[in-house]
């Protein structure tokens, strides 16, 4: 028996493959020359050892199944993890047999060992190609060498639309393309290079069509033979739809979708550039709306904004297609004119847009007639920058809208005005302090018997070397700048002063006009007058308040309204029609006086425009119970007419002119003796 022994093991010895006996107390007992190239032990260092020297976990239920399983069968076999000599772990493939004696008792175990660690490493690309292949998001498509489809990936089938079947062993869309550009392109690099990457135009199986990042390869054999084709797209619809919605957002107002400032920068730019080169000349206007704050205010933002976006498109809709407009902020929009023949050109466009948005709009029901301004500049006179431009067309519009003009042209003369209004801005604050303001009355006249009935107190500024400047050329820095509340302060203790002055005289006069701005209208207003009328002396019912459309329609002015008319002061619509025109707060607001505003009266009787305009602001006074006093008379004809319509009280150089507080005495003065005069006869 043990000669038996000795021969087998001797066979065992000299076999490559790797062989393992043990007692069936699992200690080593056989040792062959395999097992020592494979785990790097020599017999000697192993022989009579447990065979758990070998194991690289030595808690494993499986092994010991696999034990259970050899003394029930005979033989069991599975894929272990055993530890070299070295220290390092491998998967391998053990094979256990169980030799019985000849009477049937088992006497050891033959175990053969494989290393499977390549083969198992191999199964693992495997399976993770294959799982790349179908989870991957970019479509993956394979073709035999005739451009056939093998296999493709559900990311294919799914961008595409396509089932397997309808696309094994058909030509790929991309292969097959009608823009013979690309596919040139695809089949002159394939062939030279063997990879073509770029981006290109496919459809899906409804017929829409979609951009894809398309990669493919052409896969050879050893012998250099092309043997297949792999190729790679992802879908970038969604990338383009991103891109695209990141452009719009830089470049276009999220409100009217027009191009914002980066935009015309942009392209102003490029059309600077073509117009040097070519001698040609553009145009750059700035278009703004008079009281746009009072509207947002009145309406809210939301309201505000259905209006911008309706009046971007009448400004869209009164241009060439090739003009572009654009929306910097709020009601500030800019109209660039790429080529014009002559500066009448311009003129031609900005009349279009101011006819195209005087037409009313209508919020929550309420008709609304917006009144505009425009500032054009001409390129390349009037600037050769687009920064430059957009300036000079913003000062020439603030110009026209200070003018009272529709549209303005700029000029090196207008520019040179500016910066000394810039300079008389400075001054402004410090003239109240250095005592620089006088107050000029101007009488409101009964037509025909020329009685003076009123006055409205006017301030000037008496500059030290520009001499009287008038309140049109510095009231709107005032406002501006807030010291317009200071300055009406000194305007209402100024005037009341003065009415106090004359009546310790002896002289009395109907009443007397003082213009209110929107700043100074706040809460405390009721009592700072009442103050300056306590001093003094004076009842409330001999000062007149002239307020402004615009500032009727801050919120919560109807309290202060209330208060000062029940005080006993007198109410004036100051240029009421020239602005943001609402009757309501007609109704609303305790209203005495409408101011039918100079620039309809200079019109009169010829002009039948303004003669619609005053007849129809007359018949609203007359209906609602409103006195009417005339602004701007200068002339018998124009007075005449209007006491024909029922306006008998008017104010203008037809008249007088204003005048200090010296000569308006003198006049009262003389008045009083001729009225005097008349009860004595």
């Amino acid at each position: 028996m043990n000669n038996e022994l000795d021969s087998e093991s001797g066979i065992y010895a000299a076999l490559e493959a790797s062989i393992i006996t043990m007692d069936l107390e699992s200690y080593i007992t056989g040792w062959n020359r395999g097992a020592e190239l494979l785990f790097g032990y020599l017999a000697d260092e192993v022989l009579g050892k447990h065979i758990l020297l070998l194991y690289a976990d030595v808690e494993s239920q499986g092994e010991e199944d696999c034990f259970n399983e050899v003394i029930a069968n005979g033989h069991a076999e599975m894929d272990v993890k055993r530890r070299r000599k070295d220290g390092s772990n491998f998967w391998a493939h053990l094979h256990l047999t169980l030799v019985r004696n000849k009477v049937g008792l088992p006497t050891r175990l033959i175990a053969y060992v494989r290393d499977i660690s390549s083969q198992l490493a191999n199964e693992e690309r495997s399976r993770l190609y294959t799982r790349i292949f179908e989870y991957a998001r970019e479509a993956i498509v394979i073709t035999d060498h005739n451009r056939l489809i093998v296999s493709v990936n559900n990311a294919y089938l799914k961008i595409t639309g396509r089932s397997m079947q309808e696309v094994q062993g058909t030509t790929p869309s991309f292969l097959n393309s009608k823009d013979k550009y690309t596919s040139k392109a695809i089949e002159s690099t394939l062939k030279s290079m063997g990879h073509w990457e770029g981006e290109i135009w496919d459809k899906r199986a409804n017929g829409e069509a979609f951009p894809a990042w398309l990669t493919i390869s052409a896969v050879q054999t050893n012998h250099g033979t092309v043997s297949h084709y792999f190729a790679v797209f992802s879908d970038h619809t969604e990338k383009r739809q991103t891109e695209a919605k990141i452009h719009q957002l830089a470049y276009y107002d999220t409100l009217t979708s027009l191009p914002n400032r980066a935009m015309l920068f942009s392209l102003l730019a490029q059309s600077l550039s073509e117009a040097k080169r070519k001698q040609k000349h553009g145009s750059l206007l700035c278009f703004n709306i008079n009281g746009f704050k009072n509207i947002n205010d009145s309406f809210g933002h939301a309201s505000a904004d259905v209006l911008l976006a309706e009046l971007a498109k009448r400004i869209r809709l009164a241009l060439r297609e090739e003009d572009v407009v654009s929306r910097f902020s709020g009601d500030e929009f800019y109209i660039a004119l790429f080529e014009i023949e002559q500066r009448e050109d311009a003129i031609l466009v900005a009349r279009r847009i101011l006819q195209s948005t005087a037409a009313p709009f209508y919020l929550k029901n309420q008709e609304i007639v917006l009144l505009s301004h425009i500032g054009i500049t001409i390129y390349p006179d009037d600037g050769y920058d687009a920064e430059t431009l957009i300036n000079n067309a913003t000062v020439a519009m603030h110009r026209a809208k200070q003018n009272n003009q529709n549209y303005l042209f700029y000029s090196t003369e207008m520019n040179r005005s500016s910066l000394d209004k810039i300079k008389l801005e400075a001054e402004l604050h410090h003239a109240l302090d250095l005592n620089q303001f006088e107050l000029y009355f101007q009488p409101q006249v009964d037509f025909p018997s020329k009685k003076i009935m009123g006055a409205e107190a006017l301030i000037r500024w008496k500059h030290p070397q520009k001499g009287m400047i008038p309140p049109s050329n510095f009231i709107p820095f005032a406002e501006e700048t807030g010291l317009i509340v200071a300055i009406g302060s000194w305007v209402l203790n100024e005037a009341i002063s003065q009415i106090a002055e004359w009546k310790k005289a002896g002289l009395s006069l109907g009443r007397l006009a003082v213009n209110l701005s929107a700043l100074q209208f706040k809460p405390q207003l009721p009592d700072e007058i009442a103050a300056i009328l306590t001093y003094h002396k004076i009842p409330a019912e001999l000062v007149e308040l002239e307020l402004t459309e615009s500032l009727l329609m801050g919120n919560g002015q109807s309290g202060l309204l209330n208060q000062l008319h029940s005080n006993g002061f007198s109410l004036a619509l100051d240029d009421f029609g020239t602005g943001y025109s609402n009757l309501a707060y007609l109704q609303n607001y305790p209203i005495d006086y409408l101011k039918i505003d100079q620039s309809f009266v200079k019109g009169l009787p010829d002009n039948q425009h303004s003669a619609a305009i005053v007849r129809s602001i007359i018949d609203i006074a007359s209906n609602l119970g409103l006195k009417l006093i005339a602004e701007g008379v200068e002339n018998q004809a124009q007075a005449e007419y209007l006491s024909k319509l029922g306006c008998n009280l008017i104010q203008g150089y037809y008249c007088y002119r204003p005048m200090n507080a010296d000569a308006f005495t003198q006049l009262l003065i003389k008045q009083q003796s001729e009225n005097s005069q008349e009860n004595a006869d």
